[in-house]
């Protein structure tokens, strides 16, 4: 057999925040969103963890996602994250998250981040992290400009679906393998691999994850990089017995959802 990977969620994970949310105030600042979708998206996102997200509401956000990035420069957006990664991303990885990563690659594991947030995003962040290999959102590009079209939207199966791909292709032993996730949505994943921890997980997932004998880690440190780089390894992991502007577009398409609720309800 071949050897395991740790395959890793990156929103309430590795990082304290949403990683496209987190970008909400600079894509504003440059035009790209709106302060009511800000305003919506900070709301929304809320919702979204208490409740969760169905298959509907999934492509909901797949298809808003192509309606908000449409027209972008593609160069812009990544400029944007470059000037601001060091500010809102870096001082919220967990360290615990952190040491978990080394301790796997240290061991000889390839570590892969596994996100619905743009693969702009998702890529820097995991270079921070000293993590070259990523699944994330991707979208279509045409003359430097994304042109509203997902090519692919990992999230839900389509999560399993690369995960199984890059096995495949790379020969890991799945058996073997390590996945983490905050939210049940990713239950798919984390029943993919043979050492599923669930991380800071939310309600559906602290059930599953109880049912299933799963551990449960709780993630409750988040430092700055050179902090962390000073100090490691010192923080430990507790353990209890017991998704470019995707962010944005789930909190916006949840939004979308309750208040279609309401008014039929009214």
């Amino acid at each position: 057999m071949g050897q395991g990977a740790a395959f890793f969620d990156l929103d309430k994970t590795v990082i304290a925040k949403s990683s496209a949310l987190a970008f909400g105030r600079p894509f504003y600042r440059d035009g790209l969103i709106t302060r009511r979708d800000v305003v919506k998206a900070a709301y929304a996102q809320l919702m979204f963890r208490i409740g969760g997200a169905d298959e509907q509401t999934m492509a909901r956000m797949r298809d808003y996602v192509a309606e908000l990035c449409k027209g972008w420069r593609v160069e812009q957006v990544r400029q944007i994250i470059a000037e601001t990664l060091h500010d809102l991303i870096n001082p919220y990885v967990y360290a615990e998250a952190a040491a978990l990563i080394e301790e796997h690659q240290a061991a000889g594991r390839d570590v892969v981040l596994v996100s619905s947030s743009g693969e702009e995003m998702v890529r820097p962040i995991g270079e921070q992290l000293g993590v070259s290999d990523v699944i994330a959102t991707r979208m279509e590009v045409e003359d430097g400009r994304y042109t509203g079209v997902v090519d692919f939207y990992a999230a839900g199966p389509h999560k399993v679906s690369a995960v199984q791909e890059l096995a495949a292709g790379r020969g890991y032993d799945l058996a073997s393998s390590y996945a983490y996730s905050d939210s049940v949505t990713d239950a798919p994943l984390l029943e993919l691999v043979g050492h599923p921890s669930a991380v800071n997980p939310d309600r559906g997932l602290r059930k599953l994850a109880v049912e299933n004998g799963w551990p449960i880690l709780e993630f409750r440190n988040p430092i700055p990089l050179a902090r962390r780089l000073r100090e490691r390894p010192a923080v430990p992991i507790a353990a209890a017995a017991v998704g470019v502007g995707v962010g944005v577009a789930i909190g916006i398409a949840w939004y979308g959802r309750r208040r279609g609720r309401t008014r039929t309800s009214s």
